[in-house]
């Protein structure tokens, strides 16, 4: 009998890790066929779930899928300037550099938030609004799940401070 408990205490466990796996593997795939997109298949596909999410008028929609349209394709240009040649690895920015980058992406959130006030009307913005913060807390409990998974020196000193 204690055999048998311990073999299906086993059996679980392999399991359950056989499915973590399986999750960071197709979690790739679709990261992969992200990078194979194009510009407007993105704007595509974020202007259809802005209508669905705000109800948005066929005017709006053409105006919302411009303004992503150009996102993208400045997006794309930027990947291409920072992706590494095939074979060298990719050096990281300097700080100067960094904080450049952060200020153009900041720039740039600035003015797509002015240009979709324009568009959309007061409802719509406000809910606009409220997507945003939802979408990057998932994100940082996302990674908060994934860091409390090992838990090292380095957090351990964070806690501390």
């Amino acid at each position: 009998m204690r055999n048998l408990l311990v073999i299906a205490v086993a059996l679980f466990t392999l399991n359950g890790m056989a499915q973590e796996k399986e999750k960071r593997s197709d979690r790739k795939d679709r990261s992969e066929l992200r990078m194979q997109m194009t510009p407007s298949d993105i704007a595509d596909l974020k202007s259809k779930k802005l209508t669905l999410k705000l109800d948005l008028s066929d005017a709006q929609q053409k105006k919302v899928h411009s303004i992503l349209l150009s996102e993208a394709k400045a997006n794309e240009g930027l990947r291409q300037k920072h992706k590494a040649a095939e074979g060298e690895k990719r050096e990281r920015p300097s700080q100067e550099e960094f904080l450049k980058m952060q200020n153009t992406r900041l720039d740039q959130q600035i003015e797509m938030k002015r240009e979709m006030k324009t568009i959309l009307n007061a409802e719509q913005y406000a809910k606009f609004e409220k997507m945003k913060p939802r979408d990057h807390k998932k994100r940082g409990d996302r990674h908060k799940k994934r860091d409390g998974k090992h838990e090292g020196k380095h957090n351990k000193q964070q806690d501390e401070n």
